[in-house]
Parts: structure tokens; sequence; C-alpha cells
């Protein structure tokens, strides 16, 4: 081998590469701010979804969660619109995690240990809508098991704006494309039924609080086959 030769050919590697640095340098940091640009917050926090956060005696999944926090968290564990799953309706999303905030699941199957539990009233959801029969177990009366996954249930942004404006609620709507309306705490990672009075209450239309979808005959029997077995803790 000759020492001169050797030299100079490392030499001349060195200079090539040391020419691309600048290019790669930028390809790199191009890369970067691609990635920043399209990976901006897919979610903010409907007002709808506040009652599970902060009352107490909300019938679901309560979040013992700064709201914004939460909020944040989602968006940190899906920031892709094709990691969502499709709703009951077009303008209806899900998005499924590992339930990070220890909530427990709120629904057991009805065995005869829980029947003698089930208490029932008529309650309403928020003050604008109309009350309704409700059946639940008193969570003093029994220990729920901690869920394995939330199902964070998502409206459309136009969605949303068009509930709000039919029940006159002035309240402004951020510029993100889906809000988190509801969160299910559950052991299953896909979606189960909503209960029946919410598929009437839809039915019914924006001014009595649903999304004024129709009635689906055949989804509102798979609700009630499910919520004939099951019922909520609250």
């Amino acid at each position: 081998s000759n020492p001169a030769f050797l030299f100079s050919f490392g030499m001349l590697r060195i200079a090539r590469v040391s020419a691309l640095l600048p290019s790669l340098r930028l390809n790199i940091f191009a890369r970067h701010i691609k990635i920043a640009m399209a990976s901006p917050d897919l979610f903010f926090l409907d007002g709808f979804a506040m009652r599970q956060f902060t009352d107490p005696t909300y019938q679901g999944t309560r979040i013992a969660m700064d709201p914004s926090e939460f909020c944040a968290a989602v968006n940190q564990r899906c920031n892709t619109e094709s990691e969502l799953k499709d709703g009951y309706a077009p303008f209806c999303k899900h998005v499924f995690v590992e339930n990070f905030v220890g909530a427990t699941c709120p629904v057991v199957e009805l065995t005869e240990a829980t029947v003698p539990l089930v208490t029932s009233a008529y309650k309403a959801r928020t003050e604008k809508e109309l009350p309704v029969l409700t059946r639940w177990i008193p969570a003093d009366r029994i220990e729920a098991p901690t869920a394995k996954y939330l199902d964070v249930i998502l409206y459309s942004r136009a969605q949303i704006v068009e509930e709000h404006q039919a029940m006159g609620d002035g309240s402004e709507v951020p510029d993100m494309p889906w809000g988190i309306i509801s969160v299910k705490a559950q052991m299953e990672s896909f979606e189960t039924p909503m209960q029946p009075i919410t598929m009437l209450r839809n039915a019914l239309g924006k001014a009595e609080g649903g999304s004024g979808v129709p009635l689906d005959r055949v989804k509102y029997q798979a609700s009630v086959d499910y919520w004939s077995a099951h019922v909520p803790i609250a």
C-alpha cells in the first residue's frame, strides 16, 4: 500500500462528507419543522364533558385530573386522525387509550348480587335538558374495578357549534377539529352501546340536547340487549 495515496484518499472522503454536512443538517431541520407543523392538537375539551371532572354526583366515569392536563395527555397519545375510530354518525369518532388516570369502570353486570343494589330516579344531564328515568348502583354500595381503557368520545367542531347554537349556548368553541364530549372508562378497547335513552334523546334533536341522528332500530335493540344485562355505578 502507498501511504501517500491512502492519506490523499482519506482526505478526499473527509472533504466530501464535510461538504454534505450542511445539507444533511438542513434536511433534518426541515423534517423536524414538517413534523411539528403536521402535528397540532386535534382535541379540545367541550364544556359538556366538564361534569366528569367537577360533578361528584355524575353517573358515569369521573376523572380525578385537571381538565386541561387531561386534554393535553390525550393529544400526546393521539396526534393523527388516522388513529380515530368511527362512531355512530359521521361527526362522531372515538380514540381508545390506556387508562392513565386510574378511573374505575362505571358499569357492572346485573347479577343476583347486584340487582338488590339498584336504585332509580328522574335525572337530567344538564339544566337545559328534560329529566328522564335513570337507574344505577350508588358508588358507596359496590366496589368498582379499575378500568383497562378510556373510550374518549369525540364530536366534530362543526357539530358542537350546531348543538351549542340550538341550545342557546353562546360559549366560544376552540378552533380545533375535534371536541371531547365524553370519556368512558371500560374493560373493552372498542365501543360499547350507548344507553337507549341517549339514542332516543339524539333522535329528538339538538333543541332537546340530542345530536339529531335518527333512531336506528337495530342499534337500539343492541343497546337494549347490552343494558338489560348491565347497570351504571354512580
